[in-house]
């Protein structure tokens, strides 16, 4: 007896078309029972049966690896620094990544929202938080880009206020992987570099990529803080000051067969120093943003029992987790080479 399981998955490395169509490889598992093809007689009773024994994984998690348990707006000591730095930016960009394009907020009696729903609680009070988001597109958009560059941070601010999911492909410089991809698919290696497989389109330039998402998934109106021009780059420059070189060169790894999975949001110093690793290692990563105002919030708290980002899920090892500490060095050990 024989059962197929078939999956399909986005393609890390695919060919180019002048479509911009974005293939799907395909694989099976198959599991296989079947009796000896020996004929049976009536004086032989016994059979025998095989099944193909499953490959390992290249992937696992380290040696007696736990999760650890969440703990809200707790910073491990020796990460207290790390931290410090990256909130800097908080203050160069005035909160721009932290609120989602229309944010309101309101205070309501503890009574008004139900206790299984997101919600921050001040005092004895709810805030109760909303926002205006435009069209969703139905397939992530693809950003190839690295962390420590004004430009791309500039389209990192955008993705978070439009709450997009973004897979990105990780730049760093001497990477081996996504840099050489961009050359041969836009002609030059310039950052950051978008594809948005809904429509076929794809383009370098921060401001461009800018523009274009606002007016397919937002308003049409280009956040204050973005639309300042060369002010707007050079206090995004200041803004990776606290974290200087972070996130900008390769350190050796493996590249897995699926991209992790990383629930986050730019304005989080927490996710910064997460982001800085993933870059680092060029791990490809769908993120699924989720600042403040943005619904992911609630969908986190249904699938993890709990809100706080960054939050991790691996499909190569099968690991999810919170605590930004921890999965830095989860990334680095599992990873690394």
């Amino acid at each position: 007896m024989a059962g197929v399981l078939n999956f399909s998955q986005p393609s890390l490395f695919r060919p180019l078309s002048g479509s911009r169509q974005i293939p799907r490889t395909s694989f099976s598992i198959r599991a296989t029972s079947e009796s000896s093809k020996t004929p049976q007689t009536p004086s032989s009773s016994s059979t025998t049966s095989t099944q193909e024994k499953p490959e390992p994984t290249p992937f696992a998690a380290p040696p007696n690896f736990k999760p650890p348990e969440p703990k809200r707006f707790a910073v491990r000591p020796d990460k207290a620094l790390d931290i410090l730095g990256a909130a800097l930016a908080l203050f160069f960009r005035f909160g721009t990544g932290v609120f989602v394009s229309g944010y309101s907020a309101s205070f309501v009696s503890k009574d008004e929202i139900p206790p299984d729903q997101y919600t921050l609680e001040i005092a004895g009070f709810k805030v109760k938080e909303t926002s205006k988001l435009g069209p969703r597109p139905e397939k992530p958009i693809e950003i190839y880009e690295y962390e420590s560059c004004p430009f791309c941070r500039k389209v990192r601010e955008i993705v978070a206020v439009l709450d997009l999911d973004v897979l990105y492909y990780p730049c760093p410089r001497n990477g081996p992987n996504f840099r050489p991809k961009v050359l041969q698919m836009g002609g030059k290696k310039q950052f950051p570099y978008m594809v948005d497989p809904n429509t076929g389109v794809s383009m370098y330039e921060s401001d461009n990529i800018i523009k274009y998402l606002v007016g397919k998934y937002g308003d049409g109106s280009v956040p204050f803080m973005l639309s300042l021009g060369l002010l707007t780059t050079l206090t995004e420059g200041f803004a990776m000051i606290g974290r200087l070189g972070k996130g900008q060169s390769y350190t050796p790894a493996k590249l897995p067969p699926k991209p992790l999975e990383v629930w986050a949001y730019e304005g989080s110093p927490f996710c910064k120093v997460v982001r800085e690793v993933l870059v680092e290692l060029e791990l490809p990563h769908l993120q699924r943003s989720c600042a403040r105002g943005s619904p992911k919030r609630q969908i986190l708290i249904e699938k993890a029992k709990h809100f706080q980002v960054p939050y991790l899920e691996d499909p190569n090892t099968g690991v999810q987790m919170f605590e930004s500490a921890d999965i830095v060095e989860y990334l680095r050990a599992t990873y690394a080479q």
